[in-house]
C-alpha cells in the first residue's frame, strides 16, 4: 500500500548553479530537461528534490524552505562536509551556499540547515528529536547557544545571534570553561559569517587560552574541531600567512 508522498519544487537561477554544490552533498542527478523549461531532480536515499530555473532569479531573496527529517543529523553533516571540501576546497559557512552545524535551537528541532546556490533552505533534523532544549547537566550557557542558533541559523539573523551569545557569556562569566567554550566557538563563527576576521581570531584566541582536562578535550571534540577549522580558514584568507 502506497502512502503519501511530497517532493518539492525549488527555483533556482541557473540549473548549473545547483547541480555541482548537490552533487558534492552526495545526490545524484536523476533527470534534467532544458525545453520546454529548465528542470531537474537530484536524489540522496530518501531525499529528493526538484528544480526550475527562472533566469532574473536572485537567490538572495528566495523564500524557498523545505524541512527534512533523518536518522542522524552528524553523520549527514559529516558526509555533506567531506564532500563540500572535496569539491570546493573549503565548507561555506558564510553567504550563499552556506551549511551551518547540528545544534540544539531553541524552540525549534535540533539539526543543521544548508543553503543551497539558489538560496533556498534546507532544514535538516532528526526524527523523533528527544528535545529542542539541551539537558540541564550542560550549565545555562548551552540554553544561551540553542537561543543564538535559533536567531542565527534558523532565521539567519547572525547579529541577534551575535547578541544573545556576548549577552549570555557576559551573564554568566563565571561559568567554567568546559561550558564556555561552545558558546565562544560559537560566536567566532558568527563573527567569522559576519566578516569581522578579527573580533573572530580574537575569540579563537580565547579559546586556545581556555584550561581544559583530557575528559573536558575529549567532550568538547566536536566544538574544538570547529574552532581548528574557523583558524584554518582564517589563516588562509591571511594574505601575510
Amino acid at each position: 500500500m502506497r502512502t503519501e508522498l511530497v517532493i518539492p519544487g525549488l527555483p533556482c537561477r541557473d540549473l548549473d548553479d545547483v547541480l555541482p554544490f548537490y552533487a558534492a552533498l552526495g545526490f545524484d542527478v536523476t533527470y534534467r530537461q532544458e525545453r520546454p523549461n529548465p528542470y531537474a531532480v537530484v536524489r540522496r536515499g530518501g531525499i529528493e528534490l526538484h528544480f526550475f530555473s527562472i533566469p532574473e532569479f536572485d537567490p538572495v531573496n528566495s523564500m524557498g524552505s523545505v524541512c527534512i527529517l533523518v536518522p542522524d543529523t552528524g553523520a549527514l553533516h559529516s558526509a555533506f562536509a567531506a564532500g563540500l571540501r572535496a569539491a570546493f576546497g573549503k565548507l561555506p559557512v558564510s553567504g550563499i551556499p552556506r551549511m551551518t552545524r547540528p545544534r540544539h535551537r531553541q524552540g525549534t528541532p535540533a539539526g543543521l540547515t544548508v543553503v543551497d546556490p539558489g538560496g533556498n533552505w534546507l532544514r535538516i533534523s532528526r526524527h523523533a528529536d528527544d528535545g529542542d532544549e539541551p539537558a540541564a547537566s550542560q550549565g545555562r550557557l548551552a540554553r544561551v547557544v540553542a537561543a543564538a542558533a535559533r536567531q542565527a541559523d534558523s532565521r539567519g539573523d547572525e547579529s541577534a545571534g551575535i547578541r544573545v551569545l556576548e549577552n549570555g557569556l557576559a551573564r554568566h562569566a563565571d561559568a567554567p570553561p568546559v561550558q564556555r567554550l561552545p558558546a565562544l566557538v560559537y560566536l567566532a563563527e558568527l563573527r567569522f559569517r559576519t566578516g569581522e576576521r578579527e573580533a573572530a581570531a580574537t575569540l579563537l584566541a580565547e579559546v586556545g587560552a581556555l584550561e581544559l582536562s583530557a575528559a573536558d578535550r575529549e567532550a568538547l571534540a566536536t566544538d574544538l574541531a570547529t574552532a581548528a577549522e574557523l583558524a584554518a580558514d582564517l589563516d588562509s584568507l591571511d594574505p601575510d600567512s
